[in-house]
């Protein structure tokens, strides 16, 4: 009887998974695109060695542009393809509720996990993206993992006094994948680096405990500080351009900290994907406030239901929670470090987005504490209310994905743009938006607030330009494609220095982020 029940619970956690990669992926097949996915589009384009160079004025790490350049040479500079690779990061995290952490704890903590991956709030927000959130979340998830797997062999081969042959061999692939996924996150962006020092901090302070304990050095905390060094090595050559950004960062950066807002986002953001400053919530504020309390209170209550417990029975409790213990702990330790890094070097990086990356634990988190500790009945409501929850913003992204709106400005472009044509915006989305759609046509970046990008935007392309005045008009002959996201402002501007004739004007109101497009098609007059 129980092998058919483990039997079922295999069928039972696959076919969630198929169900769950599907649901995530309704909503992705779609070419629109905000700022920060044409950042990295036209990041993608770049040789290797350029996005090193670029990616030493922007404010992440370059693995993730890395990759798209690969998929850019292989199916060329393909929007579809950028877009469904972070539906693949997040497909493989719910697999791993299979893969592994079914095997590490439990068919059922695996199924909830897998459950909670696909149908997480935060997630369906966020799971197409064409940004490094997804890859950084699976990376770090791994890092977790592997780490939490090294601490269990040290704990039963001190149990055991022994391990045998192949229980080595696992142990040190067990370590190798550590390395490269702790590595990797590293890379990928600064609070998966945080978030991987972290787990690297944890398990350094278990292996100097060991080694205490044992009073002699332990062979895997000789690993350790082997690994720590490949680490510590091969992140060497990106220090200075952590350092460069830093300093980059202190005259203007964009993060800014808003009382109360700031700490709702810090709060519902894990558990809704709601940005407070936003007006595309597909949580709306009131909704995540009261889910995140929610699911928060009920966590509560399934710890400090123990106070009363005996000492022996806590102990007890205490092991059999650990896994989840150090999971929160991990978890929390990542945003109280970039409030203490924020301190140090006196400027903001506190952004509820970027929670996204140690995301994988905090599931983990939850998905363990339900099963091993959770009241079943509220478990189901937690379910049901999550995936209703998902199903709700899922069927939004879907309406808003795929409205013909998103494409009628590069529809309207495309009808009468011609190869001398060339495209002028200033510090607005929509510019950029179409200046990566038409790469072939020289861009001008209009900076007027002097934001101090222009190497960072050289990411656009080698027909990116930027230019703080528009003195050049004055001399310029031919077409131009003037693009606001409100209002013609480049157009009046324009008007200032020289005599220009409209061919045509319209506005464009897109679902897709809410992005507006103000394009005129411009001549100047001799």
């Amino acid at each position: 009887m129980d092998k058919i029940k483990k039997i079922d619970l295999k069928y039972i956690h696959i076919a969630l998974i198929i169900i769950g990669i599907i649901f995530i992926s309704l909503s992705a097949f779609h070419t629109g695109l905000w700022f920060d996915e044409s950042y990295s589009v036209g990041m993608a384009g770049h040789s290797f060695k350029d996005i090193w160079t670029i990616g030493k004025n922007d404010v992440h790490p370059i693995l993730y542009y890395w990759i798209l350049h690969v998929l850019n040479l292989i199916f060329g500079n393909n929007i579809l393809v950028y877009r469904l690779f972070s539906v693949v990061c997040i497909a493989i995290l719910g697999i791993i509720g299979y893969t592994h952490i079914r095997k590490d704890f439990s068919p059922k903590v695996g199924i909830m996990f897998s459950f909670l991956v696909y149908f997480f709030p935060v997630n369906i927000v966020y799971s197409s993206e064409i940004r490094m959130y997804s890859l950084s979340m699976l990376l770090v998830t791994l890092t977790f993992i592997y780490a939490y797997r090294i601490y269990r062999k040290i704990n039963n081969q001190n149990e055991a006094g022994k391990i045998t042959e192949n229980n080595k061999l696992k142990h040190t692939v067990n370590w190798i994948i550590f390395v490269i996924c702790s590595l990797t996150a590293a890379y990928t962006h600064y609070y998966a680096l945080l978030a991987s020092a972290l787990i690297n901090l944890w398990l350094m302070i278990i292996l100097i405990t060991d080694s205490v304990k044992n009073k002699k050095i332990s062979s895997d905390l000789k690993i350790f500080i082997i690994s720590a060094i490949i680490q510590i090595a091969l992140y060497l050559p990106w220090i200075l351009s952590i350092i460069i950004q830093m300093a980059q960062s202190n005259s203007g950066f964009w993060i800014q900290i808003h009382f109360p807002n700031t700490l709702i986002e810090l709060f519902t953001f894990p558990f809704t994907g709601n940005l407070t400053d936003s007006n595309l919530n597909y949580v709306n504020v009131p909704v995540a406030l009261v889910w995140s309390s929610a699911v928060t209170i009920y966590m509560i209550y399934l710890y400090a239901k123990d106070i009363r417990k005996t000492k022996s029975e806590k102990r007890i409790i205490k092991i059999a929670m650990k896994p989840a213990i150090i999971a929160i702990s991990l978890f929390l330790l990542v945003p109280i470090g970039a409030c203490i890094a924020s301190i140090i070097i006196g400027t903001p990086i506190i952004y509820a987005r970027y929670l996204l990356c140690p995301m994988g634990i905090l599931i983990f988190f939850l998905a363990y504490t339900m099963q091993v500790k959770g009241i079943k009945s509220i478990n189901v409501i937690i379910c049901i209310t999550s995936l209703l929850l998902s199903l709700y913003i899922n069927i939004n992204l879907i309406k808003t994905n795929y409205d013909k709106s998103n494409t009628e400005p590069i529809e309207y472009i495309s009808q009468d743009i011609e190869p001398g044509d060339i495209i002028l915006f200033n510090n607005e989305g929509s510019g950029f938006v179409v200046a990566v759609n038409f790469q072939e046509n020289k861009a001008y970046f209009y900076d007027e607030q002097h934001w101090n990008v222009e190497k960072a935007y050289k990411a656009f392309g080698e027909n990116f330009n930027t230019v703080y005045d528009l003195d050049w008009l004055e001399n310029y002959e031919g077409r131009i494609w003037a693009i606001n996201s409100e209002g013609y402002h480049i157009v009046e501007k324009a008007q200032e220095k020289c005599n220009i004739n409209i061919i045509k004007q319209e506005m464009f109101n897109t679902e897709y982020k809410g992005y507006k497009y103000s394009i005129s098609l411009i001549e100047i007059n001799e």
